[in-house]
């Protein structure tokens, strides 16, 4: 997808600002609401000075994710845990393989243990699944991008793993692109008229901003492409649909971008992507995870 544009320099490190912010947030938020005012269990039996290693490794293979989110965990229980990473983010992991090992005291590792797998195996779920679809398309130019179907405060998270697993990300929130969809066509009276209107919202804001608008015919695709957005989502059409769509397009507008969106599974999307759009969106990486299956074991010393 076309570099989302800013107005400025500043704006750009708001936005880092804020998604720093937005996993600061839940990773101790998570942490929170485990521990809340003590692990009774681990004050119960675990001596306090006592020290030991803890060993994350894969239950079954897959692509790893969240390893620095893993190691800022366990800081976030105790400054003084040292991790040690074995694999990098992106990395294919087989059953047994040791993630990365972290030493300090017994009591924080377990503590934190929980919380880190928890963020490990949902970002390693949707990185592994991720990968099953960018391969499928390899042969192909289009990309796989993901949808804001993620799970409510894990957004930062959710859609980093994507890109982890060869995707890319599409707008992060309502904030960041113009998306013009079917309600809001209803509401403006048309296609063309949705896209002016957001044109002039624009500049009337003095920002700069893509416009994608999804169409749903030909029909309103032709007068998608006269009125000149930067990007147009076909939504569930058919492969013959997706297939005429993008001929239609293209004989109008040779450069313009083209996304396929709706009922895209792994059966499918390879079909969708030699159609020739651009981007096929799948809402499935973010809201139906299968995390990958890690574990921790704890070694004393």
């Amino acid at each position: 997808m076309r570099p989302r544009q800013q107005n400025n320099m500043m704006k750009e490190r708001d936005f880092y600002d804020f998604f720093t912010m937005c996993k600061a947030r839940a990773i101790m938020q998570a942490l929170e609401e485990d521990r809340y005012d003590g692990d009774v269990t681990t004050l119960a039996t675990i001596e306090p000075g006592q020290t030991g290693q803890g060993i994350i490794q894969a239950k079954a293979s897959g692509v790893v994710a969240g390893i620095a989110v893993a190691e800022q965990v366990f800081l976030g229980i105790d400054p003084n845990i040292h991790v040690k990473p074995l694999v990098s983010d992106g990395a294919k992991l087989g059953e047994g393989d040791t993630v990365l090992k972290a030493e300090g005291k017994v009591a924080s590792l377990l503590v934190a243990e929980r919380t880190a797998l928890n963020f490990l195996q949902r970002m390693s779920g949707i990185a592994t699944r991720t990968r099953s679809y960018v391969e499928k398309i390899a042969h192909t130019g289009a990309k796989i991008l993901d949808t804001r179907k993620t799970a409510p405060g894990l957004r930062y998270f959710d859609k980093e793993a994507v890109k982890i697993g060869g995707g890319q990300n599409h707008r992060f929130g309502l904030f960041d692109l113009v998306l013009i969809k079917d309600n809001h066509i209803d509401a403006a009276g048309g296609v063309a008229q949705a896209i002016v209107r957001a044109r002039n919202y624009l500049s009337k804001k003095g920002t700069s901003m893509n416009i994608e608008v999804e169409v749903r015919s030909i029909a309103e695709l032709q007068e998608a492409v006269g009125a000149g957005p930067d990007i147009i989502l076909l939504d569930n059409f058919s492969l013959d649909e997706l297939a005429a769509a993008v001929a239609c397009a293209r004989e109008r507008d040779p450069v313009i971008h083209l996304e396929a969106s709706g009922n895209v599974g792994l059966h499918n999307v390879a079909e969708i992507a030699e159609t020739g759009v651009d981007y096929i969106s799948v809402g499935e990486l973010t809201h139906s995870v299968t995390a990958l299956d890690l574990s921790m074991t704890v070694r004393f010393t």
